[in-house]
């Protein structure tokens, strides 16, 4: 075949063949950074509403969710443009929320009103208000739509909620200052952090008891400092990444037997993070040195750190 004809493969080849972005918010700039994961430079900046913290993608990324808190608002983004398409009714200062696997309905964590608002995202209605403890915050959907969780700093509990009635079934204690939920193992594990208790407590889905609790001891740092806030999973939850809040290290958990294997040093106060879209890579916001720290997941070592906004708090990958 002539050479000619090979150039055209030859350049798909050349090709990134898992580019993507990572969407960061800044909660002092108003902002959102948005980083590019070949080259881990940032981008493109786009002004948000009022403190800027929870983010989410629609399931086609033609849309992203903001959760502009001091706004009390959930902004909708066009991600292209950077255009503010619309505000959604949202309760006061929502924190953190989670897409329903239907793509329709989000679950919001109203923090100063003790509830979790439930919004259509196409009507842009309020179709339901769920009380639960006070200070909600962390927020999770299992994989088949049938539960939702709020996690309530004050009260120290995961209240789980049936997303066909949007009523509260369960409510289970864990440690103190809850901020993050996740489910684990298609749905039959449920995964919270408790930020000042310092542990995450896992919970069999099927009986909502106690499964598990994984506590930190991270080396040469007081343990008041170690702070458990976000984490993600690698593919099939072998492992998760949890961020220690400030004692500034991300731990690796083994997800089949709890125990920690490693932890990472990153940038000052670590909140959230994201996967790159092979999850070679795991970018975390740290907010008080107002950077992201790009961890090699094969070797489990930071390469690089990335300047962006004050205080960046979410993050959420996009294709």
């Amino acid at each position: 075949m002539p050479p000619l004809k090979l150039a055209p493969l030859f350049l798909a080849l050349s090709l990134p063949v898992h580019a993507g972005e990572i969407w960061v918010t800044n909660e002092k700039d108003d902002t959102i950074s948005i980083i590019d994961t070949d080259t881990l430079e940032v981008v493109r900046t786009y002004e948000t509403g009022e403190r800027p913290r929870g983010i989410t993608f629609s399931k086609d990324f033609s849309r992203v969710y903001i959760c502009a808190s001091d706004s009390d608002t959930v902004q909708v983004m066009d991600p292209e443009t950077g255009k503010i398409l619309h505000d959604l009714p949202s309760g006061e200062d929502p924190e953190q929320f989670v897409l329903h696997p239907d793509d329709r309905h989000l679950y919001i964590a109203n923090e100063d009103d003790a509830i979790t608002t439930v919004v259509d995202t196409e009507t842009r209605k309020v179709v339901a208000q769920i009380d639960v403890g006070i200070e909600p915050e962390g927020m999770a959907v299992s994989p088949d739509g049938k539960i939702a969780i709020t996690t309530s700093e004050t009260t120290n509990m995961a209240h789980w909620i049936d997303t066909e009635t949007q009523e509260l079934f369960a409510n289970t204690l864990v440690d103190s200052r809850p901020r993050h939920a996740e489910f684990a193992k298609e749905g039959t594990e449920l995964w919270v952090s408790s930020e000042i208790g310092g542990t995450i407590t896992v919970f069999d889905v099927a009986t909502q008891a106690e499964k598990a609790k994984i506590s930190f001891d991270v080396p040469n740092i007081h343990p008041d400092r170690v702070q458990p806030v976000g984490f993600e999973f690698t593919p099939g939850d072998t492992h998760a990444f949890v961020a220690l809040g400030p004692s500034n290290h991300v731990a690796v958990v083994n997800g089949e037997t709890f125990e920690v294997e490693e932890y990472i040093l990153v940038g000052r106060r670590v909140w959230h993070m994201a996967f790159n879209a092979d999850h070679s890579r795991l970018f975390t916001t740290n907010g008080v040195s107002g950077d992201v720290t790009v961890i090699d997941v094969g070797s489990r070592k930071p390469i690089k750190s990335i300047k962006v906004g004050r205080f960046p708090w979410g993050a959420a990958f996009r294709p």
